[in-house]
């Protein structure tokens, strides 16, 4: 039975693309699915979020959903094996409204569970995801330029908002494997 589903996740508007290729149990969430996305990304979270699928709008329900493009189907109640059905499809999630980071999720394949296997798992990925909260795609390209350039009037400033340190091109697999098992 095929279990597992990979799933390639490109976060839109980067270049060269930033993205992560995934496998993940079918049976898990729409919410669950969103925390593995923050994981592999390296975001901590505490945003809303959004999922459109299949003509689904998938996320945390709240009164005023009407204005904001509709009635949201509840993340934690909408497994990701009743949604998606095809290795064609591909599907939208979008995570802090203000920042609006606009992810393309791929299905590349469906897999059967292998046994030494932890899932989910990230099995690749490329580039160092932008740090959270810094403004967007533009917010994002401002702080790479801003880090570049030594005499920027803001670049120390920047340089410790992120910790001393940023660089674009890091990924490691082995460290977002390790954030999944949390």
């Amino acid at each position: 039975m095929n279990d597992i589903i990979q799933l390639k996740i490109t976060l839109q508007g980067t270049k060269p693309l930033i993205w992560r290729r995934i496998q993940v149990d079918k049976s898990i969430t729409f919410s669950q699915f969103h925390y593995i996305i923050l994981a592999t990304m390296g975001w901590d979270g505490g945003h809303l979020y959004v999922f459109n699928i299949n003509g689904y709008r998938i996320g945390v329900p709240h009164k005023d959903d009407e204005g904001w493009g509709g009635k949201l189907v509840d993340a934690s109640k909408k497994s990701l094996g009743v949604v998606i059905s095809d290795t064609k499809g591909k599907f939208e999630y979008t995570y802090d409204f203000g920042d609006s980071w606009e992810h393309s999720i791929k299905v590349e394949k469906f897999l059967q569970k292998e046994g030494n296997v932890k899932y989910p798992i990230c099995i690749d990925g490329e580039l160092n995801c932008p740090p959270e909260n810094c403004g967007g795609i533009w917010g994002f390209y401002n702080l790479l330029e801003t880090i570049k350039n030594k005499k920027h009037p803001e670049h120390k400033e920047m340089l410790e908002w992120m910790g001393g340190q940023y660089d674009p091109e890091y990924f490691d697999k082995e460290l977002v494997n390790k954030r999944l098992l949390k």
